[in-house]
């Protein structure tokens, strides 16, 4: 037989089936979060629906099937498919819901779905009545069961497995695309199955009107359709009503949520009052820092956790609020002190907050211990203002301190003093011993010092081993017996090792108003006066004057010529031979600088030798000297045609450089002087360092470079020097040559030259004026001298004239 289909109605047979999908899986998408009988209702109510929809698509769609005979429809069996429709769409949903993202429960909820359908489907054409008989394309059946299965798997789960993560919006696209997904799983198992039936005309079926049970297809589609679309419309706006309820119930929870994590559980405590002062809320925080449990607090009055002396001015600011709705404390964050059960006090910084809720005020205070963050200041204005190794007052608090002191003896008309301390030979036993003992050496020093001053003087530490003190209302003859006294104490050896350590101390002294009314000022013209105690011989003190200003003019005059000098082409070498004692031939040379200053004349070194170490000008100016004396020797050795050994003084700043032995192999690189003619006098302060000494004067060694030590036995002379350091030359101080006279001194000469034969080292005699002298080191076997006997240091030309006319009969090496 051969069948129509009307359009109209197929395609609100397929928009039911979408349309019941959607609201079906609107109803479960809300079975995740509901509970207890909520849930129950959504999964009855969404099974209902959708097995209802794909009951009613059904029927429309056979309604738009016309045959060339009548049909009617078995009750019964219309029933049955309903029932069956519903109870396999309730299972579905049931087990989806016990799992939602569980890839098991979503196939066996499509299977379930699947066979909802397609049970309806079958049920549904078994119950037509007309006469013709039914078969089915085996192959179709199957693929209506596929179809079934496959669309319904594929709608949940795209619904529901991205459901977690999905925006409101998204969640809403996916879930329509799911109803369409299942509403084409629905139609297009409906038509797969009609495509697989074959209706074969036959008289053995009775017509529709003569069977009792039956029912008319268009009374009962059109009914149907209405039916749903009622149905359909009160579930749909039952969700809708759902939502806004359970937004605002969610809203209610969120905001109690907010509560319980936010306030209860905050770092800060959180106090609310009510008009009466009385505590209503008591969140851990304030357990915590307060020391009261919540049970209590609550129903106390605020006054428990205010000190004594501030609850009036706490009741006062309340009621102010209260009548006049104005105070200067709402909304502003305060410091001020609590207090702990126990009775303790602590900082906390408070906010207060006021609420109205209709005739009621409440008040909301956040309050935040602060104890650990004013401990963190106090140490930060310790590392601000303390010296950390000495923990004196630094500069800054010494000039916060000087100024007040300023202001204040201006106001009353007294003294006040301003002493600057610098340790004498400090840096010799920093260097030599290290900065660990130089540290305990000025911690020590600052515990002496601090024992000799008043609770109103201030001792701090300005940088290195300078020391600064304030004296205020004192007197001139005060600060020279403090002075005195600091002297002496710092003078007392210090324990080192089971040795002891001896150092001394220069101070200068200005006094307000005579010597400055202004803090740059004192401080300036104590450092001047400092100075000046240096010059005078060290360990003492001295009070400004004003002739030191020019001494200070002079000493800045000079070290800006200094910087230029070296630029301007202002230095000169003399040269002061060294000669055999026993020849009388020149075996070398010492070199030695001059000043010639466009000014002032020649300058002499010890005017600006020492000024040129401490402004750190030695080293280039060093690196000059040694570059232009290897010049010249090599000149000279050219001129002769054979060897000559240069002399040159180096100093610890120089050789102290880590770059030291790279300077003199350019040095002689660039001069092509061979190593074994340069001779380094090294002082001995240098060779106090052996740690870095040793290792440094090898390395010369292994050059060629001859090393002299200069001035023996006028400092801290050690035999030990001559037995671990690589010398080739020792060389004898002029203080005991000139004083050779006396039995001692020439003993002592003796003993030396003896002492530096037997370790195979060449002896010079410095300062040899006399041939009384050269006779009497050339009966002790010394092997060179320099003096005026010979020559003086002469410059270059001088220096070449002799040794144009005195030489020596062979090599000189």
């Amino acid at each position: 037989m051969t069948a129509t289909y009307n359009i109209p109605l197929v395609i609100l047979s397929v928009a039911i089936a979408i349309y019941s999908s959607y609201t079906a899986l609107s109803l479960a998408s809300r079975l995740h979060a509901a509970k207890g009988n909520l849930k129950k209702i959504w999964l009855s109510a969404g099974a209902f629906s959708l097995g209802f929809g794909i009951w009613a698509m059904h029927f429309i769609a056979m309604l738009a099937f016309h045959l060339s005979i009548e049909v009617t429809y078995n009750v019964y069996l219309v029933m049955l498919s309903i029932i069956l429709a519903v109870v396999a769409c309730g299972i579905a949903f049931y087990i989806v819901s016990k799992g939602l993202k569980k890839r098991r429960h979503m196939l066996c909820g499509a299977a379930f779905i699947g066979t909802g359908i397609v049970s309806m489907h079958y049920v549904g054409m078994d119950a037509m009545q007309m006469e013709a008989a039914i078969e089915y394309d085996q192959v179709l059946l199957v693929a209506s069961f596929i179809i079934a299965f496959l669309a319904a798997w594929g709608a949940l789960y795209l619904l529901f497995y991205f459901q977690k993560d999905a925006t409101p919006f998204n969640f809403r696209i996916r879930k329509a695309i799911s109803a369409v997904i299942m509403g084409i799983a629905i139609s297009g198992m409906h038509y797969t199955g009609m495509a697989a039936a074959n209706f074969t005309s036959s008289h053995e079926h009775p017509a529709s009107h003569h069977i009792a049970g039956s029912i008319n297809s268009t009374v009962m589609a059109y009914g149907v359709g209405i039916g749903m679309t009622f149905i359909l419309g009160i579930v749909l706006g039952s969700i809708y009503f759902d939502k806004r309820l359970q937004m605002k119930s969610s809203e209610l929870e969120f905001m109690d949520n907010i509560y319980q994590n936010f306030v209860m559980n905050a770092n800060d405590a959180v106090i609310l009052l009510d008009q009466n002062d009385v505590i209503i809320s008591w969140n851990k925080a304030a357990e915590h820092i307060f020391g009261y449990k919540a049970e209590e607090a609550l129903g106390q009055v605020m006054d428990i956790i205010i000190p004594e002396r501030y609850r009036q001015a706490h009741k006062d600011g309340i009621q102010r609020y209260l009548q006049t709705e104005e105070t200067s404390l709402i909304g502003k964050t305060l410091e001020i002190p609590a207090r702990k059960k126990d009775g303790t006090e602590l900082p906390i910084e408070l906010s207060i907050s006021a609420l109205k809720r209709e005739e009621e005020t409440y008040f909301s205070g956040i309050m935040r211990d602060i104890s650990e963050r004013k401990k963190a200041e106090e140490q930060i204005n310790e590392l601000v203002y303390r010296d950390p190794l000495t923990n004196l007052p630094n500069r800054r608090l010494f000039n916060d301190y000087l100024a007040k002191s300023i202001e204040q003896a201006s106001f009353d008309g007294q003294l006040l003093a301003v002493m600057f301390i610098d340790l004498d030979r400090f840096k010799n036993i920093n260097d030599s011993l290290g900065h660990a003992i130089g540290d305990m050496l000025l911690v020590e020093v600052a515990k002496r010092m601090e024992a000799c001053i008043g609770m109103k003087d201030m001792l701090a530490r300005q940088g290195g081993d300078e020391y600064i003190l304030i004296f205020p209302r004192t007197s001139h003859q005060e600060v020279a017996n403090t002075a005195t006294a600091i002297l002496e104490s710092i003078n007392k050896p210090y324990a080192y090792e089971q040795n002891e350590l001896i150092v001394s101390g220069s101070i200068g002294i200005s006094m307000f108003p005579e010597d400055g009314k202004d803090a740059e000022t004192l401080v300036k013209h104590a450092d001047l006066s400092m100075y000046r105690a240096k010059e005078l011989g060290k360990n003492n003190f001295q009070f400004f004057t004003a002739d030191m200003n020019e001494l200070i003019a002079n000493k800045m005059s000079l070290e800006l010529g200094l910087r230029k000098a070296l630029t301007n082409n202002e230095f000169e070498l003399y040269y002061q031979p060294q000669v055999e004692v026993e020849s009388g031939a020149i075996k070398g040379m010492e070199a030695l600088i001059r000043w010639r200053n466009p000014k002032l004349g020649i300058v002499p070194p010890n005017e600006f030798i020492p000024l040129a170490e401490e402004t750190g000008l030695i080293i280039p100016i060093g690196k000059w000297v040694m570059q232009t004396a290897c010049e010249q020797a090599k000149k000279w050795e050219s001129m002769l045609n054979k060897p000559l050994r240069i002399s040159v003084n180096i100093s610890a700043l120089q050789f102290q450089q880590p770059d030291f032995t790279d300077v003199v192999k350019k040095v002689l690189e660039r001069t092509n002087l061979s190593a074994t003619s340069l001779e380094l006098e090294l002082t001995e302060s240098i060779v106090q360092n052996p740690q870095h000494a040793l290792p440094v004067m090898k390395e010369l060694k292994e050059m060629g470079v001859l090393l002299s030590l200069d001035d023996f036995g006028t400092g801290y002379s050690s035999l030990s020097y001559l037995r671990s350091f690589p010398l080739d030359t020792l060389k004898i101080d002029k203080l005991f040559i000139d004083n050779m006279h006396h039995v001692k001194d020439e003993a002592i000469v003796s003993t030396i030259i003896s002492m530096a034969n037997s370790l195979e080292l060449n002896v010079i005699a410095e300062g040899v004026e006399t041939t009384e002298q050269l006779a009497s080191l050339a009966g002790k076997a010394c092997d060179e001298y320099q003096g005026y006997l010979f020559s003086k240091p002469v410059p270059c030309e001088e220096f070449e004239s002799l040794l144009q006319t005195i030489t020596s009969p062979e090599p000189a090496m």
